[in-house]
């Protein structure tokens, strides 16, 4: 996105305070709608598993599809937003989102895996677009001390929508499965919550269209053309925070899209999957009380500091998990999600920090950096079908010690680093 952050940050500041809020109010809502949308690809996967049949791998391109979208849209979409506005940004975004969960019905009706996955990619699509407009808006409403604290803030509504979306599709989804018979039938049973679901994201849509937001103006002239996103690449903070978004979200992702299968382990809980489903929720709902709290710590404590204990408290509770049975090991995966809360906002604002007129490409390369989602779902489902869903999770237990490091060394500029070592 050619937009500068620093311009972007003095009208933003301009405006009253009451506008911030209500601004903030706005932005908060669309980061609970993409959540929910994005973790109901939890439910999604044991769903389609059964529907067709499907590997653990091949059930994962669920989220291969859907987080493949912000690799390849997030350049693009910066682009449009910095030509059309972060306003029409998000109305554009919500849009897209609406169309491809409308998709759903079509690929219900077939049914049609592939058809599916090309829904999801649509959807993912449009949140792509939210994300590249409304993680750097958040950021510049208000000083830029407290910008990892007004994230994490909004985030914590984001994992609002993390929590209700896999009660919501163990109730609609899995629940009406489970007393289907006929295959169509099962495959049916997407077509209702996904048409609502559109509905909801359209009628967002039109509601956002009479709100007054603060104007984040553009930089024109010849700043514009200085920064590239070679040059945001230059800087090694920056690096290292997209690794770290690649790692964390494919970790979280990949523990989520398999709690289901995980919970219906005999040796673990043996539950049926519209029960396992409320569990996930509460996956979730850890991240969103974390999140909370994360959001008066940061204002405390060192961002990267924090991050590193939460990475260490992440890592021994996977562990534990690996090594232990029954429900003690169901426990100790979800309370993965309490730790989990801080990472993403975290690891975005201190990759983004000190870039200057570079913070809207980095931003783009952060959000691309989601295509870990992407990626290592495929690669714990591939563990999964050949030593089992128990013992893949190690997968997940080596993302974050990275997270880690980059918390406690990575997250510093290089200078700092350098003198710290």
């Amino acid at each position: 996105m050619e937009v500068s952050t620093e311009r972007a940050r003095v009208a933003a500041e301009d405006a009253p305070s009451t506008t911030h809020v209500g601004a903030l109010g706005v932005v908060t809502t669309l980061f609970f709608m993409w959540g929910f949308l994005t973790c109901l690809n939890d439910i999604l996967i044991p769903h389609l598993k059964n529907v067709f049949d499907l590997g653990y791998a091949e059930g994962a391109l669920v989220q291969f599809s859907f987080f493949s979208a912000y690799f390849l849209m997030s350049l693009p979409s910066g682009k449009i937003v910095a030509r059309i506005g972060y306003k029409r940004g998000l109305l554009l975004g919500l849009g897209t989102a609406g169309v491809g969960a409308l998709l759903f019905y079509p690929a219900a009706s077939l049914p049609s895996y592939p058809f599916f996955l090309a829904a999801l990619f649509v959807v993912a699509t449009g949140i792509t677009v939210l994300q590249v407009t409304a993680n750097p808006y958040v950021t510049v409403l208000g000083p830029p001390a407290t910008a990892s604290s007004r994230l994490n803030l909004t985030q914590a509504f984001n994992s609002l929508g993390t929590t209700v979306a896999p009660y919501f599709g163990g109730r609609f989804i899995l629940g009406v499965v489970e007393e289907a018979t006929d295959p169509l039938a099962k495959a049916h049973a997407v077509r209702l919550p996904y048409v609502c679901l559109a509905l909801t994201l359209f009628v967002l849509a039109t509601a956002l269209a009479f709100i007054k937001l603060p104007t984040i103006t553009s930089v024109e002239g010849e700043e514009a053309k200085h920064g590239t996103f070679r040059d945001a690449l230059a800087n090694r903070q920056l690096r290292l925070a997209a690794l770290g978004i690649f790692l964390y979200v494919g970790a979280e992702v990949s523990i989520g899209s398999f709690l289901v299968n995980f919970f219906a382990l005999p040796s673990i809980a043996g539950l049926a999957e519209a029960d396992a489903a409320k569990y996930v929720s509460i996956f979730w709902a850890g991240a969103m009380v974390g999140r909370f709290i994360g959001s008066a710590v940061l204002r405390k404590l060192e961002p990267g500091r924090v991050l590193g204990y939460c990475a260490i408290a992440a890592a021994l509770l996977v562990g534990a998990t690996l090594v232990l049975d029954g429900h003690v090991a169901m426990w100790t995966i979800l309370a993965v999600g309490v730790f989990n809360s801080i990472m993403f906002p975290t690891i975005f604002t201190l990759g983004v920090s000190g870039l200057g007129k570079l913070t809207s490409q980095g931003s783009s390369i952060l959000v691309m950096s989601i295509v870990g989602g992407a990626i290592l779902p495929v690669a714990f489902g591939w563990l999964a079908d050949r030593i089992g869903v128990h013992h893949a999770f190690i997968l997940p237990a080596l993302c974050y010690l990275y997270i880690l490091h980059f918390g406690w060394r990575g997250s510093r500029p290089a200078a700092t680093a350098a003198a710290a070592a």
